[in-house]
């Protein structure tokens, strides 16, 4: 029996308990995803975890640590890199908790929150819906990475990792996907953003995440235009 208790941590004991889980999380983390692909290895998890710290700033009644561990174990096995399968991360997720002897409604909460915060899921309305607080930080703070300057550095190092050209005219987004075609999509990488990262700005949950997210759709709109110019030649 762990004894965790999630708010507060005023007990110095109980802090160095969750300073070290952290830790050991993130060792884990870094280990887990040596040599992954750009976009999706230990730096984006850093980052979003960065934002995920920044949010919880605005947002104080969310679950300290339970934003923590889901924002750094949320792509600990990317669907995108196993050949499709849904169920490695959390699976791998809970395996991992479980071994810290983190208590069990604390793990399904976690391992909850990293089988539902991913934008695919969002264009499948035949699946159950889960939604927390921590959820809403979590996810907020992982869209907020596929925004803005970083956004658009993943989007075309993914689509360069795929072999997908930059853009062709002949080729027009697919704004009605379902989470299959998402999935399988192989379209060029400017239509990219009018397929997901465009649409995020929309589906920010907190205050301060739709905050910070609206500086980032502005600099993807503003990359769009100069893209197009210098595509027809006239900049």
């Amino acid at each position: 029996q762990s004894g965790w208790k999630t708010s507060g941590f005023r007990n110095p004991i109980q802090r160095m308990k969750k300073d070290l889980l952290v830790q050991n999380t993130i060792d884990f983390v870094k280990d887990s995803l040596e040599g992954a692909e750009g976009g999706h290895d230990w730096f984006h998890i850093e980052r979003v975890y960065k934002n995920a710290l920044l949010l919880l700033q605005m947002e104080d009644k969310a679950d300290t640590l339970v934003v923590q561990l889901a924002a750094l174990l949320h792509d600990i096995a990317d669907p995108k890199f196993h050949d499709g399968d849904e169920s490695i991360g959390p699976k791998v997720a809970r395996e991992f908790l479980t071994s810290q002897q983190l208590e069990a409604h604390l793990i399904e909460h976690i391992v909850n929150i990293i089988q539902h915060m991913s934008y695919k899921n969002s264009l499948d309305n035949t699946g159950e819906r889960f939604s927390s607080l921590e959820l809403k930080i979590v996810q907020d703070a992982d869209r907020l990475d596929a925004m803005g300057a970083i956004g658009i550095a993943r989007a075309f190092n993914y689509g360069g990792f795929k072999n997908r050209a930059l853009f062709d005219p002949a080729i027009p987004p697919n704004l009605n996907m379902t989470k299959e075609e998402y999935k399988k999509s192989n379209a060029p990488t400017i239509n990219h953003f009018y397929e997901k990262l465009l649409l995020l700005k929309d589906g920010m949950n907190t205050v301060a995440g739709k905050k910070m997210a609206e500086d980032r759709h502005s600099f993807m709109l503003q990359f769009l235009e100069q893209f197009y110019k210098e595509w027809k030649g006239k900049g």
